[in-house]
Order: structure tokens, then C-alpha cells, then sequence
């Protein structure tokens, strides 16, 4: 990614450019580490100043003091993690081994400077003084250096060190392996990871399915060099250690004290609902898709007795659909391009939240695929940079995500800095480069969009609370309530064009989609509720487990025995190949996807009720949530735009449960 240039490091200047947006261009990758280094040297010095102040402890000169600390390292770090996960050049990738035991070390030193600490906590207990924003700013910085071990003793916090260190490297581990796993799928089957779910509803040869569904679940449980049965044990060996340390039972509970859920068993209780629910209608999809198995045997296609295996479930789910609902993907996918899709995603946006997205060529990118866009609002003030990054590369872990280059907030002169968002997918990439998308990859578009916006329209003064700075359990709400208007007859006709002849979907076809809806909600929903409860699983395990010789695949397996999976589904990731948990923040946190949806889908019926396009409506819920981000506690944001609790069965009359 990176061309030769001369002179300063880019990281150690200002970015005067357009926007003041990274200059890729000049970044070499030598210029990370030397960065990071200069960048914990400021950050060190400006903590070391917030302590030596001689005046009493006050917001302005210890929280927001540190709020604006550590330009450098946040630029180069925002550039750095980005690039590390969408364009992971070997190059790159050893620049993270080498940064990231730093940044670790780093971050120890300041949430168990007990100096540092004091203060905060001088702060903290005069909230009274505070406003709103301000006390949570506080609250989620005293809570900081709780959960790091300030409270240890000095042996005590060594150890805490010592884990934090070996955690960092070892969930980089882990997602370095899953990526080296993925391309071996891709080698041996013919189709990227990404491409899995197409390719297995569509292959009519049983054998090649079965033999993509075996690579694909056995991803990271191969006993090779990325195997990673022996990385996340050892992962959850120092979780569960960190959590007795610090007095929880469990490291479920630890990472649950912050968030809107606050206990394991309350997760417990809400997942063991639906998955009952889930598994009751996926046995009644079995019934139905086993029809068509059966003519297939009879048509003499399959051996007599054949039954519905996992690696059926797609291809015979799309023959019920196509039956039931006349609902074909093939013809679907003709409708959906995916430039066409990214301009939908766009114009509903713009007609909720009256802001404009237009294209903005000439910015410098990390990759050629990566398109810019200005986001500014109804009066014409700037409110974002945008990114998307949507195919597939050998260098890029699998899934969808938004991330931000730069966080929104107001600096230390009073300037509100405007966030750089990015959305990264991995659109299944045909040969012909039509680029024609499934319904599935329509909803993940909006879905990420839905996130991006949360960023976009931030207006919060400080970083650790701006945009999509929240409760993990909170977070999903937003990118999930987006997903609500992809399939609306008034969005779709402003950009599902057929590819060909540019006809506009016609309403009969757009009538199928939304009548399918509740398709498949049995598998869709237990395949998730299964995931969610198998990450809990591992993280109700107490520190007093054995962890030598401790068998993965028999824990999963009579974790799934538990919670009644049927044997025709599989957890939608198995804990080889659960990047979520071991590598990107969702541990004990994977359930979060069902626990905002209960809010997405609340929001939305009441959102109904007073009309799709109310701009009253669209308005509050876009200064109640998407900009005030976590400055104010979730439910009292939910209580004041709804005006009620959230009721939980909304999740299961969506699904149709």
C-alpha cells in the first residue's frame, strides 16, 4: 500500500490535505513503528503533566486532559489497525507484532498509574458537578482502570500485565490464522469464504457441498500451523484469570459489568427463549425441505434414505423458497448491483436524516477498491468522510464491519473534528464483475451503513463516548434498525435497476422479497442464538478449569447438546473460526445481535405507527441516538425516544417465531 517518499514522517506532521485525511500516498510501512513509538512518548509526557498539576482535580485538567491526549498515537494507530485488517500484507503484519506488546505495555501504564488514577477518581466522585456527557466521559474512564487492576497490589498487577501482553498477541494470533485458513478454503474449494452461502445454495453436486461445508466449519481444527484449539484456550485460560483476579467467578461477568445485559444469567435467560423458539420452527423447515429431498431421490439424483445433512440446509431451503414464495435469487441478484445498492443505501439516508452523500475523487486511498465520499448536512456543513471497501482479497479478514479512521469530537480549541468512516465487506466478487448481490448482501450494506451513520452523525465533545463509542449490547441497535428500510417499495425503486436493461424491481417481485421475509427464521435465528450461547459458554468457564488436555470439539459439542441444536445446524461459528469472540471485541458479547435487535425491532413498529418517512420521527431518533452516542445510558436514550420500555416479544413477531 505503500509508494517511497521523502522527508518527515507522515504521522509526526499535521494533515493539512482535504479534510486533513490520511495521505496513504506517503505512508510507508516503515513509518508505523517509529510512529507508535514517538506517539506513546507525547501520550506518556501529557499524562505525566495531568499528574504533576498542582491545582485540584477538575474535569477540564485531568478527563478532558486526557480525552486530548495522544494525537500521534491515535493517528497512526486509526491508519495502522485499518489497514492491518483490510489490506494485511505480510508486511504489515509483522509491523502489528512488533506494535502491538507496545501499545499493550502502554496502556497498563496509564490505567494502573495509581497517581493517575487518584485523580480521575477525585473527579469521578464529584459527578454532581458534572453535566451528562461530562459524568459519563468519567464514569467510563474510573471504570477503566477498575477493570485493569488498579486495585492490585503491585505483584497482583505484574501478573495483569503479563496477561494483557500475552492476550494482545494471542487474539492477533488467532485472526492471523483464520486468515491463512480462509485462503486455504478458497485454494482447495474454488470460491473465497465470502462466496460459501451462494455457493451452497446454488451447487446441485451433494459431494462438492459436503466438501465445502467440512472445509468451511473445520477452519482453524486442522492440527497444522494456524490450527487454534491450543490459541483460545490459552486465550480463555487468561480471561478466566484476569476475572478472578479482579473478583468475578467468571469472565462472562467481568466483561458484563458494564454493559446494558450486566450478568451472565440474565444472557442466559434471554438466549435459552429464543433458542427454544428458533429450534421448534427450524424442525418445521426441516419437514418442508425434506419434500424436495425426496423427489430428488426419487428422481433418482440421491440414494433412498437420504436425509437433510448441514450442508442441505441452503440448497434445499432456496427450493422451498423459490416454491413457497416463488422467490428466486437468481432473478433477485439481477436487481441488486452492487454500486446501484451502495446508492440506495445512500438516498434512504439522505431522505430520513436530510443529509447529502456525494462522491469525492482524489482523496488518497489504502487500496485502489476504495471509494471516498463527502457527507455534509442540510446546510451544507460537513459532517463525514466515508469509505467503502466492499470485495473480497486474500489480505482481508472475512465478514463486515465499520471502523473510523478518525473519531468525531471537539479538540482542545474548541474545533468539532469530523469523523472518517469506513465500511468494509466482502461482496461475493463474480467472474463476470457484474457485481450483483444477494438479498442477505443487501442487508449487510444497509446494515454497516446503519453503523456508519452512528459515527457520521456524532456530536458529542469527547472521543470515548462520540459516535459509536457505546454498550457492545447497544451498538447493534443502530446498524440493525437501518436494515429496515433496504426492501421498503419507496427505497428500493431509487436504485434496484436490472442490470441490463435498467428496468426499475417491479412491485410484484418487490412483494415476493417482503413476503419471504420470515423465511428460514428458524435456522437463521438458531444458527445465531447458537453462536451467542456458545461464546457464552465459554466464558461462564471459572478459572479453577483444566485447562491441559481440555478437549474443543467435546465442549462445543455438549455445549450445542445443552442448549438442543439439532445436528442439521451448526453454530454460525464454531469456536476455530470465531473471530468475533477470540479477535474482535465480542467476547461474552456475540448475544448482542439478538439483544438489540429486540430494541431494532421495537424502535422500528412504533416508527411505523407514526410513518416510515415522519421526519419528526427520523429527526429524534437522529439527535437522541446518532448524536449523542454513548454520552447518556442507553435505556434513558430508548426510554426518551420511545417513550416506553422496549417489548421483547418485538424480536420474535419479526422473525416470525
Amino acid at each position: 500500500m505503500c509508494m517511497a517518499s521523502c522527508g518527515v514522517n507522515p504521522f509526526l506532521k499535521e494533515w493539512t490535505g482535504e479534510g486533513q485525511f490520511p495521505p496513504f500516498s506517503e505512508i510507508k510501512v516503515t513509518d508505523y513503528l517509529p510512529a507508535v513509538k514517538a506517539g506513546i512518548d507525547q501520550q506518556d509526557a501529557e499524562v505525566k503533566a495531568i499528574i504533576a498539576n498542582g491545582n485540584d482535580p477538575t474535569f477540564a485538567n485531568t478527563v478532558a486532559a486526557y480525552e486530548n491526549s495522544g494525537d500521534i498515537l491515535a493517528r497512526t494507530l486509526g491508519v495502522l489497525y485499518n489497514v492491518s485488517e483490510s489490506d494485511a500484507t505480510d508486511e504489515i503484519m509483522a509491523v502489528l507484532e512488533e506494535v502491538t506488546p507496545l501499545v499493550t505495555a502502554h496502556e497498563d501504564n496509564i490505567f494502573m498509574n495509581h497517581d493517575f488514577f487518584l485523580r480521575v477518581k477525585a473527579v469521578y466522585e464529584t459527578s454532581d458537578s458534572l453535566d451528562r456527557e461530562e459524568y459519563m466521559v468519567a464514569k467510563k474512564l474510573y471504570n477503566n482502570f477498575i477493570k485493569n487492576g488498579i486495585a492490585l497490589d503491585e505483584a497482583g498487577q505484574e501478573r495483569f500485565r503479563e496477561i494483557n501482553k500475552r492476550l494482545a498477541l494471542l487474539s492477533q494470533k488467532f485472526g492471523n490464522n483464520l486468515l491463512a485458513e480462509n485462503n486455504a478454503f478458497k485454494e482447495a474449494i474454488g470460491i473465497p469464504v465470502s462466496s460459501y452461502p451462494v455457493f451452497m445454495t446454488t451447487c446441485e453436486d451433494r459431494s462438492r457441498r459436503e466438501a465445502a461445508f467440512k472445509a468451511y466449519s473445520s477452519r482453524g481444527n486442522n492440527g497444522n500451523e494456524n490450527d487454534n484449539k491450543a490459541v483460545l484456550l490459552e486465550i480463555m485460560s487468561l480471561r478466566t484469570e484476569k476475572a478472578k483476579m479482579l473478583g468475578y467467578d467468571c469472565s462472562a461477568d467481568f466483561i458484563l459489568s458494564d454493559k446494558m445485559a450486566g450478568d451472565h444469567q440474565t444472557v442466559d435467560q434471554f438466549l435459552d427463549r429464543i433458542m427454544r423458539k428458533a429450534v421448534a420452527k427450524a424442525k418445521e423447515e426441516i419437514v418442508d425441505m425434506q419434500v424436495f429431498m425426496d423427489q430428488d431421490i426419487q428422481a433418482g439424483l440421491l440414494p433412498a434414505g437420504s436425509r437433510i445433512e448441514p450442508w442441505d440446509w441452503w440448497y434445499y431451503a432456496e427450493k422451498v423458497r423459490k416454491a413457497q414464495y416463488a422467490l428466486d435469487e437468481d432473478v433477485t441478484k439481477q436487481y441488486f448491483q452492487l454500486d446501484n445498492v451502495r446508492n440506495g443505501v445512500f438516498k434512504a439516508a439522505e431522505r430520513l436524516y436530510g443529509i447529502h452523500i456525494d462522491p469525492a475523487p482524489g482523496l488518497p486511498v489504502y487500496n485502489p477498491e476504495v471509494k471516498v465520499f463527502k457527507v455534509t448536512d442540510s446546510d451544507g456543513s460537513l459532517l463525514s468522510w466515508f469509505m467503502t471497501d466492499y470485495l473480497p482479497r486474500s489480505t482481508k479478514r472475512g465478514g463486515a464491519w465499520m471502523s473510523n479512521f478518525r473519531e468525531q469530537y471537539v479538540d482542545a480549541q474548541g474545533n468539532d473534528v469530523r469523523p472518517i468512516v469506513v465500511n468494509v465487506c466482502n461482496f461475493t466478487q463474480p467472474g463476470d464483475s457484474l457485481g450483483l448481490l444477494t438479498i442477505d448482501e443487501v442487508e449487510t450494506a444497509f446494515h454497516e451503513f446503519g453503523h456508519a451513520l452512528h459515527g457520521m452523525l456524532s456530536k458529542c465533545r469527547y472521543k470515548d463516548v462520540s459516535g459509536t463509542n457505546v454498550a457492545r449490547d447497544f451498538v447493534e441497535t443502530f446498524s440493525q434498525i437501518n436494515e429496515n428500510w433496504a426492501f421498503q417499495p419507496e427505497i428500493l425503486s431509487t436504485y434496484a435497476f436490472h442490470y441490463d436493461t435498467g428496468e426499475v424491481i417491479p412491485d410484484s417481485l418487490v412483494a415476493k422479497i417482503n413476503n419471504a421475509a420470515k423465511f428460514n427464521q428458524g435456522f437463521n435465528t438458531a444458527e445465531l442464538a447458537a453462536a451467542s450461547i456458545l461464546d457464552m459458554k465459554w466464558h461462564e468457564l471459572s478459572s479453577e478449569t483444566e485447562w491441559d488436555g481440555f478437549d474443543v470439539a467435546a465442549f462445543e459439542k455438549s455445549v450445542c447438546e445443552e442448549m438442543g441444536l439439532i445436528d442439521e445446524i451448526i453454530p454460525r461459528y464454531r469456536s476455530t473460526y470465531f473471530n468475533h469472540i477470540f479477535n474482535s471485541g465480542y467476547s461474552a458479547g456475540y448475544y448482542s445481535y439478538l439483544w438489540a435487535e429486540v430494541l431494532d425491532k421495537d424502535a422500528f413498529e412504533y416508527w411505523q405507527t407514526k410513518g416510515l418517512y415522519n421526519p419528526k420521527v427520523a429527526s429524534k431518533f437522529r439527535k437522541t441516538f446518532l448524536e449523542r452516542g454513548g454520552s447518556e445510558e442507553p435505556m434513558t436514550l430508548y426510554y426518551e425516544f420511545r417513550g416506553a420500555e422496549p417489548d421483547p416479544d418485538a424480536l420474535v413477531r419479526a422473525r416470525g417465531l
